[in-house]
């Protein structure tokens, strides 16, 4: 007889709830194609409104921007919200639709790459790592906008003072996509 814990009963049923929208998880937009010779500059789509930039680096690739916009709460998932993920890279731009829980019990991004499903089990609060950073960064812009695009390894006493204890564990479930 298998003994479920408030826990892992919360995971079960978020993970049923989710089943649904696992295409739109896994779905990533690329812009229309642009003409060849076109330059990079004008290659990109325009920028949404309201976009939130969380992240701009550079490297052997070339720069990318990370950014979130259009942040909703599930109307039937208490805590749960969507959030289009804009990721700009030279000549591309990627969006995808996220989801994110902001309980103080159970934060966690899901996010979809690759064709699979990462549920991410978040600790405000705790270590942020460069394996972490993104994900806690859409997390605090999501459920605490107002801490948008501070670094989250300076944002633990913001974190306890809003409930969350900072001693979770961080996990990654990895579900299978299409």
């Amino acid at each position: 007889l298998l003994l479920l814990t408030p826990l892992l009963l919360a995971h079960l049923l978020l993970v049923l709830l989710l089943a649904a929208t696992l295409p739109s998880l896994v779905r990533a937009e690329a812009p229309p194609a642009a003409a060849p010779a076109a330059p990079a500059e004008d290659a990109r789509k325009p920028r949404p409104p309201g976009l939130v930039i969380l992240q701009e680096k550079v490297s052997m690739e070339g720069a990318q921007l990370i950014g979130v916009f259009a942040a909703r709460a599930d109307p039937s998932v208490p805590a749960l919200w969507s959030v289009r993920v804009w990721d700009e890279r030279r000549d591309q731009v990627f969006v995808a639709t996220d989801k994110v829980r902001c309980s103080p019990d159970a934060p966690m991004r899901i996010t979809g790459q690759g064709g699979q499903v990462f549920m991410r089990e978040l600790n405000p609060g705790g270590p942020i790592t460069s394996a972490n950073r993104l994900d806690h960064l859409i997390w605090w812009s999501v459920c605490h906008p107002e801490q948008a695009g501070k670094d989250p390894a300076g944002l633990s006493a913001v974190a306890r003072s809003l409930g969350y204890p900072g001693t979770l564990p961080e996990r990654e479930q990895i579900l299978p996509g299409r």
